[in-house]
């Protein structure tokens, strides 16, 4: 019951977002763009934020996190090409199976790419416990994506559960975003031990629902 208020609450946020971005999507079908291209571009400026946090934190001190705030934002913004890609192809009629293939093997990609960043970044700043935290969040990640894709394999629905891709992202640029704020690092790693416990639970949750249907 809890997990349907939380996915119609995620659905309303969902839907109001289409409504802001829709007449973006029309230019991009009247320029002939193609969902494949925006998810393209969507993993290059996760590849971009990932150089940028590595980089930043081989050149800067832990005391000058300013530097982070940029890179949540890019985070951010390229998150939008995610969700840009599938309004895309369903408005337009684009949609293909590759391209939902695709889609799914970038995001992977994608936070591969950020939190492994993050990871290095703690270890730079001789921080290891954060850096094995975002570790087991990115292990959480991962394992919620593929748990749903093996069931799915498999003819099962798996769709319950929290902290699904849309939310880990915002998570993690939002702890970059207020890491200059709270001048500490214990605000980019927060949200990753949020991120460790609940995704890893979801994961857990998502193996014992697909049991119970196979």
């Amino acid at each position: 019951m809890k997990n349907e208020s939380y996915n119609r609450v995620r659905d309303a946020l969902q839907g109001l977002i289409y409504v802001i971005v829709d007449p973006f999507i029309r230019l991009l079908l009247r320029c002939r763009v193609t969902p494949n291209m925006v998810t393209s571009m969507g993993l290059l400026g996760n590849l971009l934020a990932a150089v940028l946090i590595v980089a930043s934190a081989l050149t800067q001190p832990e005391a000058n996190l300013v530097h982070l705030s940029g890179c949540g934002l890019l985070i951010l913004l390229a998150s939008l090409f995610d969700m840009l890609d599938g309004r895309l192809a369903r408005t337009g009629g684009l949609s293909t199976r590759f391209g939902a293939f695709y889609d799914s093997v970038l995001d992977r990609y994608c936070e591969l790419s950020t939190l492994s960043a993050l990871a290095l970044t703690f270890m730079a700043y001789g921080r290891p416990h954060f850096a094995l935290v975002t570790l087991v969040s990115l292990i959480g990640s991962l394992m919620v994506s593929y748990v749903r894709a093996r069931a799915e394999g498999l003819g099962a629905e798996c769709k319950v559960g929290l902290m699904q891709r849309p939310e880990r992202v915002v998570l993690t640029a939002l702890g970059l975003l207020v890491a200059p704020l709270c001048h500490s690092l214990w605000a980019v790693v927060a949200p990753q031990i949020l991120i460790a416990l609940l995704a890893n639970y979801t994961a857990i949750i998502r193996i014992l629902h697909v049991r119970k249907q196979l």
